[in-house]
């Protein structure tokens, strides 16, 4: 129709479908699904233990799914590609070097391994991070060893940045400089970021989307704001009863009201307007730790 506005549908740079690894009997990651679109910083969000890394280490191709798929920059493969690979700046929780080496010497390395490599924009990283160029990776601290990997994993331009717990380990001056430089990539390159964290605080700086992952399912997927508006704290009556829509997160043992139960409760923004449970917002914390500690039982 002539004159007529349609939004675009956002592009979808990454996606998984019922992605499954088991060891031995234990399911790591248990039929998971996500999406990460063009441009955007997804921020995913678990517990220690919850298969952030186990999922990471499958997008990257470092271990064989047991079951699902994974789609990456529109190919649908089983496990990533050493093509694929190149497309990706990666950063894992811990960082291997070859010790002898300066930070100049591991940018001429890894520079070589990669058409699109800008070493211009590895020296500015390597300047603005505060690494030293020419000392052996032996003599850097842990926190010196992410800098320089987040450097080494940006300089190419690549597709998606893909970072595993990236500043686990690092002071607070060092984190708030290793956000900044996400946030400043994914807005000035419009560079798509998909990085684990177990920490509140980096999710709610950063991310425009967030998946929430515990035991190896996917909890929630959304942005913080429809979070922050879906899930609220409603006190009723014990002969009372929260409508069949709403989806019961967690039973508080200790309501504010006495002779109230107190529960942590899902539902979209039109449930809420029209309903009369009394209800109050909740901070990412508090729907944070109902959402990993989810209850199903309802009164």
């Amino acid at each position: 129709m002539d004159g007529e506005i349609t939004e675009s549908t956002p592009e979808t740079v990454l996606r998984v479908e019922g992605l499954q690894r088991s060891f031995g009997k234990f399911m790591a990651v248990d039929g998971l699904d996500l999406s990460v679109n063009q441009g955007e910083i997804y921020g995913f969000l678990g517990v220690n233990g919850a298969g952030k890394t186990t999922t990471i280490r499958m997008l990257m191709g470092i271990i064989a799914p047991s079951g699902g798929s994974i789609e990456l920059l529109g190919e649908k493969t089983r496990r990533t590609s050493l093509m694929q690979k190149r497309k990706i700046g990666y950063v894992s929780q811990e960082q291997v070097f070859y010790p002898w080496m300066t930070a100049t010497m591991l940018g001429k390395f890894v520079g070589g391994l990669y058409p699109t490599w800008d070493a211009d924009e590895f020296n500015r990283l390597l300047n603005v991070l505060e690494v030293p160029a020419h000392r052996k990776v032996s003599g850097l601290s842990g926190g010196m060893k992410v800098k320089l990997a987040l450097a080494l994993a940006v300089a190419p331009r690549p597709s998606i940045l893909i970072l595993d717990e990236p500043t686990a380990g690092l002071d607070p001056v060092a984190r708030r400089e290793f956000l900044d430089i996400i946030t400043y990539q994914a807005r000035e390159y419009g560079r798509t970021t998909f990085f684990s964290t177990h920490l509140l605080d980096e999710v709610e700086r950063a991310a425009d989307r967030v998946g929430i992952i515990h035991k190896g399912k996917m909890r929630f997927e959304g942005e913080l704001t429809v979070l922050q508006d879906r899930v609220r704290l409603v006190e009723i009556d014990p002969d009372g009863a929260v409508p069949e829509e709403f989806q019961i997160w967690r039973l508080l043992d200790e309501p504010k009201t006495p002779g109230k139960v107190a529960f942590v409760v899902e539902a979209d923004s039109e449930a809420w307007r029209v309903s009369d449970l009394p209800n109050e917002p909740l901070s990412l914390e508090d729907i944070f730790i109902a959402c990993v500690g989810m209850a199903t039982t309802r009164i």
